[in-house]
């Protein structure tokens, strides 16, 4: 909202005058337009990633959106769906360092974050740094470590760093955690808590392709591709990190009307009244929404968030964030579900 022109009298005390109906107003500063250069070369990361991943084009920008965002993912799938193939598809393409943890029952948190290590040469004690020393970090099977070593990433995922003997040590620009866990074998697996869950922007479920696209996999294999030799497919780097900075500063300056706020926070107030649900989104989960939401706008070309923005990234956004009661999930209710009824409750602003 644009302030009002004040006419300011020569001398003497008194009251500020009101504004003239007829005084100019001051235009009001326009959202800058989506730079065409850095969404055609997003655009390409979805290309180069499909040389070597078939069927995961909504995964590809759900990453991408969470790469804008700043935010960590957590992929469900079945074993054999390409989930490790993806992030490395995708860091090759942005031209970024990746590393891969197999979190088992007996990792210990210094595996992860790193460690003081003490050199005889010196006698004194050196920090080694841990994977989590990477700009995207692929926890696979994360919910098969104890919560000790769980938790040694929350610090990691929130605040960017990691402190050892009280000492904290940033880590690299963009950080983004992508964990993976099976959904099909619960047995000798710690599930991640409640508030752990909720420190992840968005959560993916890889379904299994269609048998066209099982076939290309397969074509492909017996046409001598590799997944350990992405060269090899054709994949090179489209973008950078400086290209990301770039596109997330455009991200943040994307417009969002205080009815569309509305919208999405009636949204995540309807799910904490679901008879469905033990438990509906926090506010963390509105505002998580409304970055995502800011992100999808400006890949798709505009500088201002519609509902439809709200309603694409809803589910992605909020499904790990909600927990259904006990007699729901006997009568065969899920998260999906409770979802689409939520947003077909809530009015649409017009």
């Amino acid at each position: 909202m644009t302030e009002p022109v004040y006419t300011r009298p020569e001398s003497g005390p008194g009251p500020e005058p009101a504004p003239r109906p007829d005084a100019p107003q001051a235009a009001a500063p326009q959202p800058p337009t989506p730079s065409q250069s850095l969404r055609s070369a997003l655009a390409g990361v979805r290309t180069e990633v499909g040389k070597s991943v078939v069927g995961q084009d909504s995964a590809v920008t759900s990453l991408l959106i969470a790469l804008l965002c700043q935010g960590h993912v957590l992929l469900e799938g079945v074993p054999g769906v390409a989930k490790t193939l993806l992030v490395r598809s995708l860091a090759a393409s942005l031209s970024l360092d990746t590393k891969r943890v197999q979190f088992t029952p007996d990792l210990m948190p210094g595996d992860v974050t790193g460690s003081l290590v003490y050199d005889a040469n010196t006698a004194q004690f050196s920090f080694r740094e841990g994977p989590v020393f990477t700009n995207l970090m692929l926890a696979d099977e994360i919910n098969r470590t104890p919560p000790k070593t769980q938790a040694s990433l929350l610090e990691a995922m929130e605040e960017r760093q990691v402190s050892v003997d009280g000492v904290p040590r940033m880590l690299p620009d963009p950080f983004v955690v992508i964990a993976t866990q099976n959904p099909v074998e619960y047995e000798g697996t710690y599930p991640l808590p409640e508030a752990q869950l909720d420190r992840f922007l968005l959560k993916l479920v890889l379904p299994l392709p269609e048998r066209e696209e099982e076939v290309e996999v397969l074509a492909r294999h017996a046409a001598g591709f590799d997944p350990r030799d992405l060269r090899g497919a054709g994949l090179q780097a489209v973008a950078d990190a400086d290209v990301l900075a770039r596109a997330r500063a455009e991200v943040s300056q994307v417009q969002v009307s205080r009815e569309v706020l509305g919208y999405a926070v009636d949204v995540c107030r309807a799910t904490r009244h679901s008879p469905s649900l033990s438990l509906g989104v926090s506010p963390r989960g509105a505002t998580a929404l409304l970055r995502t939401s800011r992100a999808w706008a400006w890949l798709s070309g505009r500088s201002f968030v519609t509902p439809d923005d709200v309603k694409a990234l809803a589910h992605p956004t909020l499904r790990h964030r909600i927990q259904l009661r006990a007699e729901a999930e006997l009568e065969g209710v899920t998260a999906e579900g409770v979802l689409d009824t939520v947003l077909a409750s809530v009015p649409v602003p017009r």
